[in-house]
């Protein structure tokens, strides 16, 4: 916990680089139902990680660490997989669960990955743990759509 390493601020751009795809990545996803549980779960997680991005980018910043922004290639890929599934899964809405909880799954992992690291800011532990919590509520939450689908 005693200084905000450049490697640790790596971590944290990573960490919001797949943020910002995990927000387009459900943005996609609720234009592609017309179940109305779905759509409004899928914009609800599309905020929560557009607002996920500004706390990240405030606590880079208040480091003196530099933000990249862009999306990675593993997100354009996870989008066009839910795109394809979306068009030719029979029961594409099912598709863009199963897709949501593996990319939610990933996510977890990734923060948990960040977390380990002994010379995090209390300020960033505090963010990262509360992200990841409100993560695996979505992932609870997503669990029950499923039977929506």
């Amino acid at each position: 916990m005693n200084t905000y390493s450049e490697t640790v601020g790596n971590k944290l751009n990573d960490i919001l680089e797949k943020t910002y795809d995990a927000e387009k990545g459900f943005k996609k996803a609720a234009e592609h139902t017309n179940n109305t549980a779905l759509k409004s779960y899928f914009k609800d997680k599309a905020a929560q990680r557009y607002n996920f991005g500004h706390v990240l980018k405030t606590e880079i910043k208040s480091f003196g660490h530099e933000v990249e922004e862009g999306d990675s290639f593993t997100g354009k890929a996870h989008r066009a997989w839910m795109d394809v599934k979306a068009l030719f899964a029979n029961d594409n809405e099912e598709a863009m669960l199963e897709e949501a909880i593996r990319g939610e799954k990933a996510s977890v992992e990734e923060y948990d990955e960040v977390i380990k690291d002994g010379s995090l800011p209390t300020s960033t532990l505090q963010i990262l743990k509360n992200q990841k919590t409100a993560i695996e509520n979505g992932l609870a939450n997503i669990r029950t759509l499923e039977d929506l689908a």
